[in-house]
């Protein structure tokens, strides 16, 4: 089975700003500075509406037949559409079952749209059973089904309120948790031309979801101790035999916590 945590990163849509909002010959600074406005009188907070998120990386984390990797989709210099094909012609390829952390809240919403914007096609990811019966009752838009766990939504009980950081599940389950920056601080790293330090935020992102949904696995009964302890192994082996730095400085943070 091929199972994929997922994760994106994104900045503000300036050029998208400019056009929904009609601001003309403005210089991204003040565009940038006038949707953060905007946002702010609407609900007290500058983070765009999701529609007008610009995706720079998406990452994933988790097992392709029976290796385990984890990766950045396309080129450091590569464009929002050439990622997005990336992620939806790899769902066509290896229909693999998704993990993510408020997948279902953000990352998935963001991805529809900006697909939408720049025309990608992705059949697989929508289908529902029509064409394939396999999807009838386990499909990648079903909040309850298999095919895309959201483990922040389901540890929640689905309830919002009940939603927890990241971050701060994977630190009390002896997980490294956010390395390196915070979302927050993703626009600047973009606007210095830091992309690849974004990515492997993101890659450290993925490994606290993938590493998660193994002890949910476990929780669950799906995996049984040895099971747990071979999949988790089989992520350490990984990191060790890597010689880039953000993994090896994972796994040391791990083997510390």
């Amino acid at each position: 089975m091929n199972v994929l945590a997922f994760d994106i990163e994104t900045v503000p849509d300036l050029a998208g700003g400019r056009r929904v909002y009609g601001l003309g010959e403005l210089g991204d600074e003040d565009v940038a500075r006038a949707m953060a406005a905007r946002r702010r009188q609407e609900t007290g907070r500058e983070f765009p509406r999701i529609h007008l998120h610009r995706v720079v990386a998406i990452s994933l984390a988790g097992v392709v037949g029976d290796r385990f990797r984890v990766w950045s989709l396309g080129e450091v210099d590569d464009a929002e559409p050439a990622l997005l094909q990336r992620f939806f012609e790899g769902l066509e390829r290896y229909v693999p079952d998704l993990v993510s952390w408020n997948g279902t809240g953000f990352d998935m919403p963001v991805l529809h749209h900006r697909a939408l914007i720049h025309g990608i096609s992705a059949p697989r990811y929508w289908e529902t059973g029509d064409s394939d019966r396999s999807f009838r009752f386990n499909n990648y838009l079903n909040r309850y089904h298999d095919r895309h766990t959201d483990l922040m939504d389901v540890l929640a009980s689905f309830q919002p309120r009940a939603a927890a950081p990241l971050d701060e599940v994977a630190t009390l389950c002896g997980l490294p948790g956010k390395m390196g920056m915070s979302g927050a601080s993703v626009a600047e790293a973009v606007d210095r031309g830091e992309i690849e330090a974004v990515r492997n935020y993101c890659e450290t992102d993925v490994l606290n979801t993938y590493l998660l949904y193994l002890r949910f696995q476990h929780f669950r009964g799906v995996l049984d101790a040895d099971g747990y302890e071979r999949e988790t192994r089989k992520v350490a082996d990984a990191l060790a035999a890597t010689d880039r730095t953000h993994l090896r400085s994972f796994l040391e943070a791990w083997r510390g916590a």
